[in-house]
């Protein structure tokens, strides 16, 4: 089964074509799972069972292939970058001197 489009992998975030994840293909660079919670979109350690999908059942192994019908590839690259950007600005306002 393919997907609408490529990503990242979650591990070394070497690019991935809409092809590299299926049920046992692993990244080209690194050699670990791609089809796993940890790359997909809906994945979030702070959500219930650590997915935004309501519908999935729950996957113990995040880092590991799965079966999920509802995977979605994700590309963290944005989500890293953007998260990292508010915490720098959080840290300035912190320690910022005062006049």
């Amino acid at each position: 089964m393919a997907y609408d489009t490529g990503g990242k992998c979650w591990n070394c975030s070497a690019p991935l074509t809409a092809l590299d994840y299926g049920r046992a293909d692993t990244c080209k660079k690194c050699g670990h799972d791609t089809k796993v919670c940890k790359g997909c979109t809906f994945y979030d350690r702070s959500a219930h069972n650590e997915c935004h999908e309501t519908q999935a059942d729950r996957v113990v192994e995040k880092e590991r292939s799965n079966f999920c019908d509802y995977f979605r590839p994700a590309s963290r690259e944005g989500a890293v970058s953007a998260s990292r950007d508010s915490a720098r600005a959080a840290a300035e306002a912190l320690f910022k001197k005062k006049s």
